[in-house]
């Protein structure tokens, strides 16, 4: 196999890495599965949390990948879909976990830049309390935070008038 082509794996798995990311932030974990990502939500002062347990769950899975791509020579490119998923979570952890939610005592913060559009947008998803009501579901990527702005205001607007809202039916709990 060639670099280009484990480079090309590599890319690949991490972009869909987030749009999967994406789906199960957006579709799994703001409808069923809000009990485990509530704790997310909710200001605590906690180590742990029980939303923790999706990327558990995530890095097992990429684990998986990694033994199943040493299976053979038809299975190898799955050990680099793996370590994709591996990159993925690298910059998930950067990014999320410690620029965002500063869970490790590290304090900086961009003042410019796509780091801090990706941290102000996550900072406007946790501004709606309740699952049907957030903005900007990815990890990695964000729109443009006036956007968010603006759709998240538009939520408010029409859940203060009862209009009809963009949210879909499973998210209206």
């Amino acid at each position: 196999m060639s670099w280009l082509l484990i480079f090309c794996i590599i890319a690949v798995s991490c972009v869909a890495t987030e749009a999967l990311a994406w789906f199960i932030h957006r579709h799994v974990m703001h409808s069923w599965g809000w009990r485990w990502h509530k704790s997310h939500h909710e200001h605590h002062d906690d180590t742990f949390e029980l939303n923790d347990a999706f990327s558990l769950i995530f890095a097992g899975l990429a684990i998986v990948m990694l033994f199943a791509g040493q299976i053979g020579p038809s299975w190898h490119w799955l050990f680099w879909v793996g370590i994709g998923v591996c990159v993925y979570g690298f910059f998930y952890v950067v990014v999320h976990e410690v620029l965002t939610h500063q869970r490790l005592p590290v304090r900086w913060q961009p003042k410019r830049g796509y780091l801090k559009r990706l941290i102000d947008a996550h900072h406007l998803h946790h501004a709606a309390r309740k699952p049907g009501q957030s903005v900007s579901y990815g990890f990695l990527y964000a729109p443009p935070v006036s956007k968010l702005r603006e759709e998240l205001h538009e939520r408010r607007v029409s859940r203060k008038t009862g209009a009809a809202t963009k949210v879909s039916p499973q998210d209206a709990s």
